[in-house]
């Protein structure tokens, strides 16, 4: 953590650490900490406004850094993809604000979008890294997100959580592969990699909403047949 600590403070000049607040268990508000990996001057409305569109949309939640987002700073693409600019949530994870394996915090403005069977998925701790991350993360849409970690959610155990802390390395592999290629700037990859074991769980116990059922159907659908 040194490393980087060091890394980042030579890279971009300004503070070593990014503190942002995010909601948590029971909707409750903390502070979540990161290696910073945007220029001091960044603004935060671009982002903002862009997973409003994703949301509203329902379409995959590619990162604005696969197009080539000019607020990063030197080295910050890289710390994202392989999620080392998350190590300092550890502390948040000692304090008991998080978890090692759960859905990911979100912040408030996101929270205040979100229906009711949404809010759902602040019913536990949020993690490090979780169900999504590993089953497609920024190529699925924020429904499928919803789903998933709605999913993990009703099916915790400490078998499922070390199968994701596992598999969390080569998808982090994966993500480094990724950011290496150069940024897209006209097209959006549109792959789903559909986790199969959400779809019997869900399918036999369908919630109200129906987007939700939607969602299902959809994901049922694009499942791989065994």
């Amino acid at each position: 953590m040194l490393l980087l600590m060091l890394l980042t403070r030579i890279a971009s000049p300004g503070p070593v650490f990014y503190r942002q607040k995010r909601v948590g268990l029971d909707g409750k508000h903390f502070f979540i900490w990161k290696f910073r990996t945007m220029k001091v001057s960044a603004e935060t409305q671009t982002h903002e406004r862009y997973f409003e569109e994703l949301m509203r949309n329902d379409c995959p939640m590619t990162k604005l850094d696969a197009y080539g987002d000019r607020r990063l700073a030197p080295f910050g693409r890289i710390l994202r993809a392989s999620g080392l600019d998350e190590l300092p949530q550890i502390f948040n994870v000692l304090c008991g604000e998080m978890s090692l394996v759960g859905p990911r915090p979100c912040t408030p403005n996101e929270f205040a979008h979100y229906e009711p069977w949404q809010r759902e998925r602040v019913n536990g701790l949020p993690g490090l890294t979780g169900y999504w991350q590993i089953n497609g993360k920024n190529k699925t849409t924020f429904n499928e997100m919803i789903v998933m970690d709605l999913f993990y959610l009703k099916n915790l155990s400490l078998l499922l959580d070390l199968k994701i802390m596992f598999k969390t390395c080569s998808v982090v592999a994966e993500q480094m592969v990724e950011s290496k290629r150069p940024a897209q700037h006209n097209e959006r990859d549109d792959t789903l990699r559909t986790p199969a074991p959400i779809l019997p769980t869900l399918a036999e116990s369908p919630r109200e909403s129906p987007r939700l059922s939607t969602t299902i159907l959809r994901l049922a659908k694009a499942a791989p047949k065994s």
